[in-house]
């Protein structure tokens, strides 16, 4: 159990930006790496049973029957009484389990108002453990998708002078100005790329909602209420939503033929220990699901702004990657599209930050603008990345 837990404890370590290079945004590693591992975690912690023992245990006199309800009502599912309310010990045996009448519905004591039994039926502890796996994979498939869009485009630019300063200045210079040149070259032909990235936000922000609704209708319509039910104050007589979800002891029927030939009806209460470890992980994953989908709702909102805002582009430039030129922040602006600038982005988060200003600095004069201490404001023309026709004409 613990190499397991260890294994996952490497997938959301800390990756320094030497190591590996950042390809996507801290919202999006909350979706593939914190909230996957923590539904990989839930899924692991579900089936082992050394943690609280059988999950599920009934009661019988008879050892060798006892075996057999626990196999039984493990896959047949248990079922309570939702009618069958009270005071524990006095007017039921525990919250929704009480006794049968003659007619096969719960007999409520002459204390206990409310309606006549229907049985609600609890088969979802046997799908838990596979659910939670299923929503792991899930929140993971965006970022799989990108990083198979992105195919390492990041790492082959931004290699030798991401992370710290190791290289000489002379070596920085000239792969700093080889990445101006790529940047210059490839100019309007980034759109497609920075589409991939955009996707995946948006599947982002739609799995975290269908997760929410997806579970919801998992436990049976209890869950989208489930984190504010769950603070309220209970009184001494109502059942507490953690129980009335995920019930402490059920009730399970077997039927067996007697000695004489005749039907038995066992009328059993079983103890289902593994609701004590599902009830913590679904409050934890209903608060961490209404976070995750209102912060990746924000992010959806700045990229938005981010493509239809050129001002809001100049303003990261100058803000969030500390480039003081005003003017050449307006010269890489007007004459880039969305797809170049979000290269840009991706380099900045990836480079570091003397190299990146000096590169903003020499892109930003080849594109007409004004940087401090350039020799010259002259324009580079930009060279074709491909062959012209006249190129491959004989002289």
């Amino acid at each position: 159990m613990f190499g397991i837990l260890d294994s996952l404890a490497g997938f959301i370590k800390i990756r320094y930006v030497a190591d590996k290079p950042i390809i996507d945004s801290t919202i999006a590693r909350l979706h593939y790496r914190v909230t996957a591992v923590v539904l990989f975690v839930g899924c692991l912690l579900c089936t082992a049973n050394s943690l609280i023992g059988n999950p599920i245990e009934c009661i019988h006199s008879d050892e060798r029957m006892q075996k057999v309800l626990n196999q039984y009502c493990w896959i047949s599912s248990t079922f309570t009484l939702p009618a069958a309310r009270g005071q524990v010990g006095v007017h039921v045996a525990h919250a929704g389990v009480g006794a049968y009448a003659h007619h096969g519905r719960y007999a409520p004591h002459p204390h206990v108002t409310g309606a006549t039994g229907e049985e609600r039926y609890h088969a979802y502890y046997q799908w838990v453990p596979f659910v939670l796996f299923f929503q792991g994979l899930l929140f993971y498939a965006p970022h799989w998708f990108w990083k198979n869009w992105e195919d390492g485009k990041i790492r082959l630019l931004s290699d030798g002078i991401r992370g710290t300063l190791a290289e000489t200045r002379e070596g920085r210079k000239e792969r700093q100005s080889k990445l101006v040149q790529y940047v210059i070259d490839t100019m309007d032909m980034h759109n497609w790329y920075a589409l991939g990235y955009y996707v995946s936000e948006i599947l982002n922000f739609v799995n975290v909602i269908g997760n929410i609704y997806f579970t919801d209708k998992f436990l049976g319509g209890k869950f989208l209420s489930y984190g504010i039910v769950a603070l309220k104050p209970v009184a001494d007589n109502e059942t507490s939503p953690f129980v009335e979800i995920f019930p402490r002891v059920t009730k399970c029927t077997f039927h067996k033929f007697g000695h004489s030939g005749t039907i038995e009806v066992i009328d059993t209460m079983c103890v289902l220990a593994l609701n004590i470890l599902n009830e913590k992980i679904y409050i934890f994953l209903w608060w961490w699901f209404i976070f995750l989908a209102v912060i990746s709702g924000l992010a959806l909102f700045y990229s938005s702004s981010i493509i239809v805002s050129p001002a809001i582009r100049r303003n990261i430039l100058c803000r969030r990657f500390k480039f003081k030129v005003i003017e050449g922040a307006k010269a890489i602006v007007n004459n880039t599209k969305v797809g170049d600038f979000f290269l840009l982005h991706l380099l900045g988060q990836n480079i570091n930050m003397v190299v990146y200003t000096e590169f903003l600095e020499e892109l930003s004069i080849k594109l007409g603008g004004y940087a401090p201490n350039a020799p010259n404001s002259a324009t580079i023309e930009r060279q074709p990345i491909y062959p012209t026709k006249q190129s491959l004409l004989p002289e």
